[in-house]
């Protein structure tokens, strides 16, 4: 029977984390892009804001511990780019911007640099 290394245990357990932070920045990055090519405030534009919101305050929330083991002002730098996408979003909400791809490409940068 093989027996695994908490080094090893701990390993998965960080890489199943960032397959599913990827897997839900692709799930916002793809509700994003229909809601901006429909081109009209519509229930997917909701969908894709209240998605989007949701995972970025689960990601505050996830830095703001203070057993996250990211540096400091990475945490800090993460945060700051999770609190313009949320005011982004808010802006889409009230219908003063579209800016939907500017948020699918923050949220792309973020999701690319998950490896």
């Amino acid at each position: 029977m093989y027996q695994f290394s908490y080094a090893e245990i701990m390993e998965d357990g960080v890489a199943n984390a960032k397959d599913r932070e990827r897997q839900a920045l692709d799930r916002s990055i793809e509700l994003l892009g229909v809601a901006r090519d429909e081109g009209t405030y519509t229930r997917t534009t909701v969908e894709a804001l209240f998605y989007t919101r949701r995972v970025w305050i689960r990601f505050v929330e996830d830095l703001r511990q203070p057993d996250n083991e990211l540096a400091g002002e990475l945490r800090a730098d993460l945060i700051s780019i999770a609190i313009w996408i949320l005011k982004e979003c808010e802006k889409i909400r009230k219908r003063e911007s579209n800016n939907f791809q500017g948020i699918i490409d923050v949220t792309t940068i973020i999701r690319d640099g998950l490896k």
